[in-house]
Formats: structure tokens, C-alpha cells, sequence
């Protein structure tokens, strides 16, 4: 299974320390190289980086069509351009992307989309957590990563847990 990730469900499973979940449900990872960059962070801000080097499953690769790349620049971040682009190139069987314009740019293109939220649920499914609700709660509490409450609801809902 090819599985290509954006910024964000690295970043913010990292922040709440279930990063682990990524190799567990997919073996290995890739990330484009402007996500690598995001991860990595600036010395100015040490709290937001990740030294991305030391997870062998997660796997930095270059996408090579750069005018497609820029096209998709045109309305979404760098890395969302550089994930969509990659995904494509390698034909991903999924892409991990939680930005609302680019999960529609991906399915537009024909490619398989899943978020942090989805993640989730397919740990859950696996067998891989036993419960969603304290992972969900740490990424609101820890991670700020904004979840609806109508969202945080159907999702518990949906997995047995509301």
C-alpha cells in the first residue's frame, strides 16, 4: 500500500505522541519533501519540529512534476501541492490530508483521501487503539487541532463510543 501524508496528521499525531499509529495501520509513509521541510521546523521555533530523520517508516520523496506542482499552488500551501503531485506520481492507493480545499483538489484528481479524524477510525477498526475519544480529546487538548463538536460527536457515534 502507497500512502502519501501532508503536514498535518504527522504533526499533530507526533504532538500528542501516537505517531506510532502511522506505521502501525500503513508500514511506511511518504512525505514530499516541503512537508519534510514543515516537519523539520526552524531553529527560531524548536518546539515545532520533529526530527523527522529518526523514523525509518517515514520515507522523504521528491515530486518531480514541478508544473504541476505549481499549478496546484495557485490555491493550496506548498506541501499540500508537493503531497497531491507525489500521491499522484506514485499512484497512492491514499493520501493523508486534513485542509478542507485540498482534500477536494485530491478527490477532484481521483485519489483515495482520508485526515487525521479518519486515521483514527481506521485504528479503531484495526484493532490498532481501543478507544478514539482519549486520542481525539488530546488532539483538542494538546495538539489544538479543531474538531467540530458535531464531528467529535459522530465520529464517537460511529465507532461505538458516543
Amino acid at each position: 500500500m502507497i500512502v502519501v501524508s501532508d503536514t498535518s496528521p504527522v504533526l499533530n499525531l507526533e504532538r500528542i505522541g501516537r505517531l506510532e499509529l502511522l506505521p502501525a495501520l500503513y508500514r511506511q509513509v511518504l512525505i514530499p519533501t516541503a512537508v519534510y521541510v514543515e516537519l523539520r521546523g526552524s531553529p527560531s521555533a524548536p518546539a515545532r519540529q520533529i526530527d523527522v530523520d529518526v523514523f525509518p517508516w517515514l520515507i522523504v520523496a521528491t515530486a518531480t512534476d514541478r508544473q504541476l506542482v505549481e499549478d496546484l499552488r495557485a490555491k493550496l500551501d506548498v506541501g499540500e501541492a508537493e503531497a497531491i503531485a507525489l500521491a499522484l506520481e506514485r499512484r497512492a492507493d491514499l493520501l493523508l490530508v486534513d485542509e478542507k480545499r485540498a482534500r477536494r483538489t485530491a478527490t477532484a484528481s481521483g485519489l483515495s483521501v482520508t485526515g487525521l479524524l479518519g486515521v483514527i477510525v481506521q485504528a479503531k477498526h484495526a484493532g490498532v487503539i481501543d478507544a478514539a475519544r482519549p486520542i481525539l480529546d488530546d488532539l483538542i487538548r494538546t495538539a489544538r487541532f479543531w474538531i467540530g463538536p458535531l464531528l467529535y460527536a459522530e465520529v464517537l457515534e460511529r465507532l461505538g463510543e458516543g
